[in-house]
């Protein structure tokens, strides 16, 4: 199997242009990881997949940010029946999410209340969206769950909110039963932060095919 087949090769219109996404990749990543340690801390329930994590760290011991990144592993291992392949934003999602929502939480102290809580939850949640924006316009490739999600898609051909539905609906259970934080938090999460990426992502994206097509046209001896 050559590296072709298992990874994205990348593309991009100039070697600036390439540097560019990918300090944009790393920022998205960075703040994706920070704004899961707000909802964390806002107290008031998170997304399913940090239900998951959080359920499995309160049962094991160890921290959320390592969990967080074991089950993105355990994830992109599921890629290889579904033929997936591997960019340079999948690697990088699973390596520095963990880490950057441990940063967060050991910075970030406990609200004394829910009125400091709620806010900081719905301020993680409106900078995920930004973030999820940030990497995925950088178009290196899908994060582990996202890429999962597609898989499932094109190898069972069920429709997109049936696969997300189903593969949500799971880890929230699993996550659940394990005692994981299920609460407002996740409700808001589930109705808000698609209508909000839905928002932010072509804004972004759009911003950045401008940028990428700006540099394509500046001579190379420049």
């Amino acid at each position: 199997m050559s590296l072709g087949s298992v990874f994205l090769p990348i593309r991009a219109s100039s070697p600036r242009d390439a540097a560019e996404r990918i300090v944009q990749l790393l920022i998205g990543l960075v703040l994706y990881g920070v704004a899961l340690g707000f909802m964390v801390r806002g107290g008031i329930g998170v997304a399913p997949w940090d239900v998951l994590a959080l359920g499995i760290s309160g049962q094991s011991g160890i921290g959320y940010g390592i969990v967080t990144n074991l089950v993105a592993v355990a994830v992109l291992l599921l890629w290889i029946p579904l033929r997936q392949r591997l960019g340079l934003g999948t690697v990088l999602n699973a390596l520095l999410i963990g880490p950057s929502a441990d940063l967060t939480l050991a910075i970030v102290p406990v609200p004394e209340s829910t009125w400091i809580g709620a806010p900081l939850f719905l301020l993680g949640l409106l900078l995920l969206a930004f973030a999820t924006g940030l990497y995925i316009a950088a178009d290196f490739g899908p994060g582990p769950r996202d890429g999962l999600m597609t898989g499932l898609v094109a190898r069972t051909g069920w429709p997109v909110w049936v696969v997300r539905t189903l593969i949500e609906g799971s880890v929230l259970v699993v996550g659940f039963l394990l005692g994981g934080p299920v609460g407002v938090g996740t409700v808001l999460f589930a109705f808000g932060v698609g209508p909000l990426i839905g928002w932010f992502l072509p804004r972004i994206a759009e911003r950045r095919r401008a940028r990428s097509a700006q540099l394509a046209r500046v001579p190379r001896d420049l």
